[in-house]
């Protein structure tokens, strides 16, 4: 086993075929096809179920990529540091995008101010799609409503974020959940943390949402809800940083459902040079939190 065939595999499982994965690192096919069979061989396994002109990764496959990307990543690692003390290669970053519209811009002008040989990739979406993109390497961290109590993730507490219920300009004054039994509501996808908080609201008070309408953005829940087609919760932050914000009333949530904290999670034991001065970075703004829980959150886990 050598680190070309961990590369190649890497390119088959990503790409889904030998032709796309040839073509992606620039390698004939046919070269591809000998060095994943020496490789199947040489571990005792098959790591592709093959259907014609596609590979799919079998189970025994899933588990090796993960070693493989881990592998790949520190030998990249390892060559980034001997080539100098400064960080720099690739740094995939995945962010809600509250977290990204609100919190972080500043954070990454500074950081690429300070370590301009990285190569700085944000990602946006909800927690459960960055916390996937974590644990399959595809990121190497990523902001995520917290805590986290995966056992391979680790990470601390950056940002408090008050969670609000947006209504129509002129709705009647919302104390409860079960004052608005059976509204529509506008909610990210159900991998979201934010819109599975929402539920938890209308559940605590034996109150259900009627009809959940998918939306892909703040701005488009924003527009609906101020036009008085039904309810939304979002981050304050987020809120108060849109236009239009003035066109919706808006209800703090009860105390036990009011703040949320934002976390930055990494996969156990991958603490990299780029990822080591970004949380140190974050450190010297006073973004970190309570050190405390971060631990106590790690214990958990």
């Amino acid at each position: 086993m050598d680190l070309v065939q961990l590369e190649m595999f890497k390119a088959v499982a990503e790409q889904g075929s030998i032709s796309a994965a040839a073509q992606h690192i620039h390698r004939v096919p046919s070269n591809l096809t000998t060095r994943i069979r020496q490789l199947e061989e040489e571990l005792g396994v098959d790591l592709f179920i093959r259907e014609k002109s596609r590979l799919r990764l079998s189970p025994a496959g899933w588990n090796f990529l993960d070693y493989a990307r881990r592998i790949l990543d520190l030998v990249a690692e390892a060559r980034q540091t001997v080539a100098g003390d400064e960080p720099q290669g690739a740094f995939a970053l995945g962010s809600l995008e509250s977290t990204a519209a609100v919190r972080i811009p500043a954070l990454l002008a500074a950081y690429n101010q300070s370590y301009a040989k990285v190569e700085l990739d944000l990602s946006t979406g909800p927690s459960g799609a960055m916390i996937d993109g974590v644990l399959a390497g595809r990121l190497s961290a990523a902001f995520v409503d917290g805590p986290v109590l995966h056992p391979a993730l680790e990470g601390v507490p950056v940002f408090t974020e008050e969670m609000v219920l947006i209504a129509p300009l002129h709705h009647a004054p919302i104390a409860r959940a079960a004052e608005v039994n059976g509204a529509t509501i506008y909610a990210f996808r159900a991998n979201c943390s934010y819109r599975h908080h929402f539920e938890k609201w209308f559940a605590q008070d034996g109150a259900v949402p009627g009809k959940i309408l998918e939306m892909e953005s703040y701005h488009g829940m924003l527009a609906c809800v101020s036009a008085g087609a039904g309810l939304a919760l979002m981050p304050r932050s987020m809120l108060d940083s849109m236009p239009g914000c003035s066109m919706v009333s808006v209800w703090p949530l009860s105390e036990k459902f009011r703040y949320l904290r934002t976390w930055l999670v990494w996969r156990r034991g991958m603490m990299s040079r780029c990822l080591s001065t970004f949380v140190q970075l974050l450190r010297e703004r006073g973004d970190v939190q309570d050190d405390s829980e971060a631990s106590s959150n790690r214990e958990a886990s």
